[in-house]
């Protein structure tokens, strides 16, 4: 084989991949948001399909925002790209809108009155949500096989509105997607993950007790409740709390799409982003073949619900920019 035809494989292996993790992502972040609706529950009693009404919540909205920046700046990514795109895409068409996380809130707040990085995400409400986290997939993308560099990249993102627990949550998912863009194992997407998170950090102490509970109950049934119990905290989008728990559902689900899908939806708790997390992973493993088709045509038009600008994106063409992107 010629090393034309070689570097045309990889090319579209990783379009594949690309389009397997936005896709992911956004099909994630709509199961999630049903399988929290009581009307879903009290008809199916478990969510397995995107009914009618599914639609993006501000999970896809904000990924497109990071994707956008990072199109804009052809995955140069700076500070001042950051702060540009949060100014173009949200600041001068109407804020956020419904449905947004705290921190998403006060970062546009801090910013319109002038507060810069990092202080717009340490002199900020919610700093360790898990807002940061669900939208750095797409600096995976760009970083494929990079997760240090992913790493980097989504600390330079999630500082406009987030700080410490809720940056480091952020590094572990980007320099996560970065590796299983590879098609490495749901244990070595874990591990560079984890390698993100200071051991001593409520966010790293979590981690270690959801692995523990993995490694007890060895299967998703068994460890179900504790994930729930001794993870929770007051606030269910903390990242000390869903952060864990969406790579422990990756992990007991060995990276699989439909099985990880099934049992974040039906979590409870941030299920939206749980899933969309779960969602991101697996598409990036294995790509865009194991969604299905009626999937992709529901998820690829956001509805605008939290950022407006998101109403005009198309998830796929999004997700082959990206894929462009990559080095």
């Amino acid at each position: 084989m010629s090393s034309d035809s070689r570097a045309d494989k990889e090319r579209q292996r990783y379009r594949d991949r690309a389009l397997g993790c936005m896709v992911g992502l956004a099909a994630g972040d709509a199961l999630g948001d049903l399988g929290r609706k009581d009307e879903y529950r009290q008809r199916y009693g478990i969510v397995t399909n995107l009914y009618d009404g599914a639609g993006s919540t501000d999970d896809t909205e904000f990924a497109l925002l990071t994707a956008r920046a990072l199109i804009d700046c052809k995955g140069n990514l700076t500070t001042g790209d950051v702060v540009g795109a949060w100014c173009k895409y949200v600041l001068e068409q109407g804020g956020v809108l419904a449905r947004g996380g705290r921190p998403q809130y006060g970062a546009a707040a801090n910013l319109k009155r002038g507060l810069r990085p990092p202080l717009s995400g340490r002199d900020n409400v919610g700093y360790d949500d898990d807002g940061a986290a669900m939208r750095v997939a797409p600096i995976g993308i760009v970083c494929a096989g990079d997760p240090a560099r992913a790493a980097r990249l989504a600390a330079i993102d999630a500082q406009v509105s987030h700080y410490a627990d809720g940056i480091w949550a952020a590094q572990a998912v980007a320099a996560s997607v970065a590796e299983a863009m590879t098609g490495a194992s749901p244990d070595a997407v874990l591990t560079v993950g984890r390698a993100q998170i200071p051991e001593d950090s409520w966010l790293g102490r979590a981690m270690q007790r959801a692995m523990s509970i993995c490694d007890e109950a060895e299967t998703i049934e068994g460890a179900w409740e504790r994930l729930h119990t001794e993870l929770w905290t007051p606030s269910h989008s903390t990242c000390a709390e869903a952060i864990p728990q969406a790579y422990a559902i990756f992990r007991l689900t060995r990276g699989d799409f439909r099985r990880g899908m099934f049992w974040a939806a039906n979590f409870g708790r941030d299920a939206d982003t749980i899933s969309a997390i779960v969602g991101a992973f697996c598409g990036a493993r294995q790509g865009i073949g194991v969604i299905p088709d009626d999937w992709v045509g529901a998820v690829r038009k956001p509805s605008g619900v939290c950022l407006r600008f998101a109403a005009e994106e198309d998830v796929v063409a999004v997700a082959e920019a990206l894929a462009q992107l990559i080095a």
